[in-house]
């Protein structure tokens, strides 16, 4: 039997290849984003165990917070720094000045970077890191010796087009936005690239006057340990001596924050991708169930065959199964070969996002392989087992008999047992509309999990009326030749909703995904339209803060009657992280924010908070309120106002003044702008933008533009979703090939009568065109109506943030003309093959 098995395996090659790309795809699929996954890690971990030194000594607690540390007045001076060195523990003590919110300008004026990694300035020394190595390796020239001097990473150079000796251009984020350095060196990480991030090395004068005044003091000070002194003991002796404010941390203490930060953000990209993945693997499972399901029905005369010379039905359970395992072994190697290739791929487009991943991270790894092999095979082993179980049910008198066609029981247990899931599955989606413990969009994933598998299973019942319209359509559209494409598709129900139910599974995520993305856009639209009072807003493109001197530029334009400045700082409350909006005096003549109680206006020492976090953290108008800064500061607050929520405001909101007042650097986050009554906006506009160019990073927005760059926003991720779904979208392609290629071979006799009695080559391919079609349209219209549902459900749940629904009925017709597509597409082969059949010998073919 083994024997038998294999040679019948490998006699049909192309039903092998065609059977196995279902799984290579998915296991490629797989296998490339733990590969990337993987690669994604090893890269930041490199990075970080590569430029940590043995201990830091920090503004207190500056770990925990989302501000940087340069956006406070806690320094260290060089004395400070002297005491620090003397210690013998201490082999040698470095200052650092760290930067953010720095950019490097193209020779053309344009942003190096900024829409990926970050841009991360910083003075330079040649302290080692916790392995003894240096931290940076200088690639080409020399380091910088003077503050007009700059070095920078060999992407940065290429993408600005700057070679060593060039003037590079820079926007700095306080004062003068614009300055410029000469370049002398290119340099990395030691721990081996930069993940994408601009790196901009200054001499340590030329970064303190960028982002201390130009006072010699540090933000930050590197140890390097004493032959023979562990971290915890340097870290110790450091403590005893460190400035007021200030703490000191081991490197590993360090490198592990800098991982479990980092590593969240990971974490969203591994499992955003992993799930797509899995997804690729389900639909794979379903074409490998009706693959197998009409391999098994068409061998019924030779498995019966087999059965009336002695073998046993778990003789033949096995011969199937064991036809399962080979195929899924040769498809998982391939697929894992394929999955090295899909990993780049996935590199090279985060690359583009500016986000890089070090060629030689990604690497097949044990785990990857294991994984993948272990998925493969097991996804093909359970969805073979169903139709390996009705192969050794055919009984051996099955071989006398002139049709081979294998009876097929009734549907009404399925429909039954399918109908109580769609009430169990409505039921589990009810309990999140209605508020079940929880996460409420979770009850209804889980409810909308079971409805498509559900559909899935019973789409030859639910889709009937579909075929049906289609045997209509394509009658009065194309005759004879389109009813017969319609009556074909209805000949085996079963077989045709097994088939379109991988499609469907593609459509419904696509279709949900769509009526989220449009929620969201009409949500932000009606945010928008009712909370963007201002005639203007100005906002880095970044999201970094500014230099404050462009909004001093935008306030002499002429025809501009107010401006008003927002600074949003990372601050902690009750050791829970939380961004505070600075306000100044002119807001209120812009916004209008609605009272609960007190007064909505900011002033002094009292802060506004939203009704939200008033209640969550029980606060009224008059209770005190105390926000932690980096370097062991507080902001003492008392509430004197309660709000309704907006966009316009964070939950907490204090007075410019009282930030300057506890330390904070003055930068602004975003300038909103009234032009003067009877002034021209459309005029007032130009010049903005003209007073604003001297800054490429800042952006003047009226409302429509604004809105129009979130929606650009969104529809980026849109693109990205939809582009991850086209891999089940062409699995499910391939299984209508499959199924068409398989039914080609089971009605040739039937294809070769037809060709007898008139029907020429054009009319067969178009008869089974249309029937790729009509499979394609059942899949299509029961993915886009399971879509819809699914996705009002999860609007319903989500509706604090998406206010209101949206219904992609444009991306809703495109899907359908996709589908139609899909099934002209995947005909082509199969319309081919049986244009081609010999009359003669399809006719006499049993």
């Amino acid at each position: 039997m083994i024997k038998l098995t294999l040679r019948n395996l490998f006699a049909r090659k192309i039903r092998l290849l065609m059977s196995g790309l279902a799984i290579v795809l998915g296991v490629a699929f797989l296998s490339g984003v733990l590969v990337f996954s993987n690669g994604l890690s090893s890269t930041f971990d490199g990075i970080i165990y590569g430029s940590t030194p043995d201990g830091v000594v920090r503004a207190e607690d500056s770990g925990s917070f989302d501000a940087a540390p340069a956006a406070t007045d806690a320094v260290v001076t060089p004395d400070q720094i002297a005491d620090l060195a003397a210690l013998p523990e201490v082999e040698r003590a470095d200052g650092d000045v760290v930067g953010f919110g720095m950019s490097l300008l193209a020779e053309d004026g344009t942003v190096v970077g900024g829409t990926g990694a970050p841009t991360l300035a910083f003075n330079y020394h040649d302290a080692p890191n916790m392995e003894g190595d240096t931290i940076l390796q200088l690639l080409d020239g020399d380091w910088p010796t003077a503050p007009d001097q700059i070095v920078m990473d060999e992407a940065a150079a290429d993408n600005g087009g700057y070679q060593i000796g060039d003037e590079v251009g820079l926007l700095v984020p306080f004062g003068e936005p614009e300055r410029t350095a000469t370049l002398t060196g290119i340099a990395e990480f030691n721990g081996g690239g930069t993940a994408g991030a601009t790196l901009l090395i200054f001499d340590t004068e030329g970064a303190q006057q960028i982002f201390l005044g130009g006072e010699d003091v540090f933000n930050q000070v590197t140890l390097t340990a004493a032959p023979g002194v562990s971290q915890t003991e340097l870290a110790d002796a450091a403590a005893a001596v460190a400035p007021d404010g200030f703490e000191a941390v081991t490197g590993d203490a360090v490198a592990e924050e800098s991982q479990d930060a980092i590593g969240q953000f990971l974490d969203v990209i591994s499992t955003f991708l992993l799930v797509f993945a899995i997804i690729a693997v389900i639909v794979g499972g379903f074409i490998i169930v009706n693959t197998f399901s009409i391999l098994v029905a068409q061998r019924s005369r030779e498995l019966a065959l087999l059965r009336a010379l002695g073998a046993s039905r778990r003789q033949v359970v096995r011969s199937v199964l064991l036809e399962a395992f080979v195929l899924s072994v040769i498809a998982s190697t391939v697929g894992i070969a394929l999955g090295l290739l899909l990993a780049r791929g996935l590199a090279a487009v985060f690359r583009s996002v500016g986000l890089d991943i070090a060629g030689e991270a990604l690497t097949l790894d044990v785990g990857a392989v294991v994984t993948s092999y272990v998925v493969g095979i097991l996804v093909t082993m359970v969805a073979a087992y169903l139709p390996a179980r009705r192969a050794g049910q055919v009984p051996p008198v099955a071989a006398m008999r002139a049709d081979i066609t294998p009876e097929r029981g009734s549907l009404r247990r399925r429909v039954l047992i399918a109908t109580v899931l769609l009430v169990i599955g409505a039921a589990v989606a009810a309990a999140g509309v209605i508020g079940a413990p929880g996460s409420d969009a979770a009850w209804i994933g889980v409810g909308a999990v079971i409805w498509i598998l559900t559909v899935a299973v019973i789409a030859s019942v639910v889709g009937h009326p579909v075929l049906v319209a289609c045997r209509a359509v394509f009658g009065r559209l194309f005759g004879t030749t389109g009813r017969l494409a319609g009556e074909n598709a209805l000949r085996d129900p079963r077989r045709t909703g097994a088939t379109a139910s991988a499609l469907m599974i593609g459509m419904a995520l696509v279709s949900t995904i769509g009526v989220l993305a449009a929620s969201l856009n009409t949500s932000l639209d009606d945010v928008v339209d009712e909370e963007f009072t201002a005639d203007f807003l100005v906002q880095n493109t970044t999201f970094t803060p500014f230099t404050t001197e462009v909004g001093d530029d935008l306030a002499a334009v002429d025809g501009v009657d107010v401006v008003s400045r927002q600074q949003w700082v990372g601050t902690q409350y009750d050791g829970d992280a939380l961004f505070v909006s600075g306000l100044d005096d002119e807001f209120d003549r812009i916004y209008d924010l609605d009272e609960v109680d007190g007064s909505a206006v900011v002033s002094g020492d009292d802060a506004v908070v939203s009704d939200d976090f008033a209640t969550e953290h029980d606060l009224e108008v008059g209770s005190p309120l105390s926000l932690a800064l980096p370097g062991g500061k507080t902001l003492e607050l008392r509430v004197g106002g309660i709000i309704e929520p907006s966009e316009a405001v964070s939950a907490v909101n204090v007075s410019l003044d009282a930030l300057v007042e506890a330390g904070i650097q003055r930068q602004d986050n975003s300038i909103s702008i009234l032009a003067a009554d009877g002034a021209d906006l459309g005029a007032v506009g130009e010049q903005l933008d003209e007073a604003a160019a001297a800054t490429p990073t800042v952006a003047v927005y009226d409302k429509e533009e604004f809105a129009d760059s979130i929606r650009d926003q969104v529809n980026q991720l849109l693109f990205m979703i939809y582009g991850l779904l086209a891999l089940a979208i062409v699995i499910a392609v391939i299984g209508i090939i499959n199924t068409l290629g398989l039914s080609v071979i089971e009605r040739t006799r039937e294809i070769g009568l037809l060709r007898a009695i008139g029907m020429n080559r054009p009319k067969v391919r178009r008869m089974i065109t249309l029937e790729s079609v009509a499979i394609a349209v059942l899949g299509a219209v029961l993915g886009m109506a399971l879509g819809l549902v699914i996705g009002v459900l999860l609007r319903e749940s989500l509706k604090e943030d998406l206010t209101s629904l949206g219904l992609p009925l444009t991306q809703l017709v495109v899907f359908l003309v996709i589908a139609v597509i899909v099934g002209v597409l995947a005909a082509v082969i199969p319309a081919i093959r049986a244009s081609r059949l010999n009359v003669l010998e399809a006719i006499s073919t049993e």
